[in-house]
């Protein structure tokens, strides 16, 4: 009966004295029917050169060499005893065929000794499981590229932009935007005049744009790191990406390439410390079983989800919803225990995404063929790797930290829904023009935020917790407090030196000031900045002057110098605040109130105070960066 079992080629050709035992009586029969009568030796030494080539032999004396005066220099004698063979993990001989193997590999040769058949054996993921290609490079973010906080919903134009990053595994929010305004008609135009005729020398692969894949950033130090490119998005030159051959494959090659191994087999292939898309393309990709695929697939897949539902908790993610503190689970809970309860909360999944990780790395390593010993050689080579972090942008963050960012990141939600709330998004801190005071209309959004809680027990609550000490953040008595001093420089902090809510002060520094309000970016337009001055900084005025001349009247000699001071303050903000509406440039103004947009001709730039969106917040809050009118303060450090 013959036997039909197919025969595993690649099990064969792994197997080394398989393969010799196989060889060397063929070599012999060829030889014979030549008329060439050939020995065993003989077929034995054709077989080595034919295979095998010539074998280079490195030693390891460095750590031989006496680095401490009390120490000898013991390399002479361990490279002699090396060489007869008097002592082990000295002398590595590595065949000269898998120099070739692995670009790069004679500055890694231990690497090449443990990995090379790997690199033989398996296919490579371009062009057998997927497509990695680079993308867009602007030369311009500036003109090109803005945070999605900048943008207005539906300004037309922008789309999500992949640009690298952080390092991040499995999941990174895409939060940039790139100006794609009738497919990217002004950056054709910007780049074919730069670069005299060669725009798609910077503008890669479009046919690829908007596909969803996989994107890593190509520069990072903490390691390899890929993570989901979701549908709809550019992908940049610093942030290149993936493309799947089968769309099944997407979480496989997740995880797979995410995994301590990959990273090893990747950092042999790689030459000057970046991901370049050259080295990806060869990372090794072999063909899982089901159950292989299925475990390192999900794996992938749970703590990709893990990190994506965390990140709905952070304002300044494309996913947000709600606070971690307003989180549905939380209701009944007063806010001291909602912070026990999230930080319970973070460290059980962090807890659990490292399991999950853990388990695709033993997989992966199984998937690969390394052997236990081999991967404890891998694993001392490449030291300790980034653990899977839950709320990233806090990692390696004491517990006290994390609880406050809590309570400062719900702070900052309630202050922002308070300003968008409001009809023309000017929101006052002293009560004028017939409007109440922010103190008051934050207090009153805490209490929709909090229904079940009594108001007064929540403000007690709270304080407690922004007295508490906490490296880089400043310890408040009052949330009064924490709004005059802390707000605004964390809001810059948070939103990336790109704040939408600006706070417009006539002092700086820590304490109260004469007049203060919140003004909303997106819709600070020239109207409303006459609206700012004329209405509500008017009506400050006046109060200013009506209670000086009260003080007058009934002799409160250090009330009227103190209404009077604030009467001056304010006046002078409106004086500055006048340069930046007309566009002052010089004197009397401290400098150029005006906005200046780099790159536009100068009849193309605004006159007077008409910020256009789309040149973002960097270019327009210039002008009150100069007339000094910003409120400057603390903020974590």
């Amino acid at each position: 009966m013959v036997d039909r079992r197919r025969l595993n080629l690649k099990a064969i050709l792994a197997d080394e004295n398989l393969r010799r035992e196989l060889m060397v009586p063929t070599i012999q029969a060829i030889q014979a029917r030549e008329g060439i009568d050939t020995s065993s030796e003989q077929a034995e030494r054709a077989y080595y050169v034919v295979t095998e080539a010539d074998k280079a032999s490195f030693f390891d004396l460095d750590r031989f060499k006496g680095s401490k005066k009390a120490e000898t220099d013991q390399r002479e004698e361990m490279f002699v005893r090396a060489l007869h063979g008097e002592i082990e993990d000295v002398r590595l001989d590595v065949a000269r065929r898998d120099f070739l193997t692995i670009e790069g590999s004679p500055l890694a040769y231990r690497r090449v000794g443990l990995v090379s058949h790997i690199f033989r054996q398996q296919p490579t993921l371009s062009p057998s499981a997927g497509i990695a290609t680079k993308g867009l490079a602007t030369t311009a973010d500036y003109i090109f590229v803005r945070e999605f906080w900048e943008v207005p919903t539906g300004l037309e134009g922008w789309v999500p932009f992949a640009k690298g990053g952080g390092f991040s595994r499995f999941y990174s929010d895409v939060h940039l935007l790139i100006l794609w305004k009738s497919e990217g008609k002004a950056l054709y135009e910007y780049l074919d005049k730069k670069t005299g005729g060669s725009p798609t020398r910077w503008i890669n692969a479009v046919d690829y744009y908007f596909k969803p894949g996989l994107t890593w950033p190509r520069r990072t130090q903490r390691g390899f790191n890929l993570r989901i490119l979701p549908e709809g998005c550019i992908f940049a030159d610093k942030g290149p990406a993936i493309f799947p051959k089968h769309a099944d494959d997407t979480w496989y090659l997740l995880g797979l390439a995410n995994s301590a191994p990959a990273e090893y087999l990747l950092k042999g292939l790689m030459s000057f410390g970046s991901w370049e898309v050259g080295v990806i393309k060869r990372l090794p990709v072999p063909e899982p079983n089901p159950a292989q695929r299925e475990t390192i697939s999900a794996h992938a897949r749970q703590i990709h989800d893990a990190k994506a539902a965390w990140d709905t908790g952070n304002e300044t993610s494309t996913h947000f919803t709600l606070p971690w503190l307003l989180r549905e689970e939380l209701a009944p809970l007063d806010l001291p225990s909602r912070l026990d309860h999230l930080a319970e909360q973070e460290a059980n999944e962090e807890g659990r995404i490292q399991a999950l990780y853990a388990e695709l790395n033993d997989e992966a390593y199984k998937l690969y063929g390394i052997s236990a010993a081999h991967r404890a050689e891998i694993e001392a080579t490449m030291g300790d790797r980034p653990p899977e972090v839950l709320w990233v942008a806090m990692e390696r963050k004491e517990a006290d930290q994390k609880r406050m960012e809590h309570v400062w990141r719900l702070l900052s939600y309630a202050v922002k829904r308070v300003v968008e709330a409001d009809d023309d998004g000017i929101v006052p801190f002293q009560a004028v023009a017939g409007e109440p005071a922010l103190i008051d209309r934050l207090r009153i959004e805490l209490h929709r935020l909090f229904p079940q809680q009594d108001p007064n027990a929540l403000e007690v609550a709270l304080t407690n917790e922004l007295k508490r000490r906490a490296k880089g953040y400043r310890s408040m008595a009052s949330l009064e407090e924490w709004l005059n001093d802390e707000f605004f420089a964390y809001h810059d902090s948070l939103y990336k030196s790109r704040p939408i809510l600006w706070h417009i002060a006539s002092s700086q520094g820590r304490g109260a000031c004469a007049f203060g309000a919140l003004v909303r970016y997106h819709t600070f337009d020239y109207e409303r900045l006459a609206k700012l001055r004329g209405t509500h900084l008017s009506d400050a005025i006046a109060l200013c002057r009506r209670e000086a001349g009260l003080a007058r009247q009934e002799g409160r000699t250090d009330d009227r110098l103190l209404w009077q001071s604030r009467q001056e303050e304010s006046v002078l903000l409106d004086q500055k605040l006048q340069w930046i509406q007309e566009g002052n440039n010089g004197h009397p103004a401290p400098g150029d109130c005006r906005i200046r947009t780099p790159w536009k001709a100068e009849a193309d730039q605004p006159q007077g105070w008409r910020p256009d969106l789309d040149d973002g917040v960097v270019v327009n809050i210039a002008p009150l960066q100069v007339a000094g009118v910003l409120r400057t303060a603390g903020g974590p450090g």
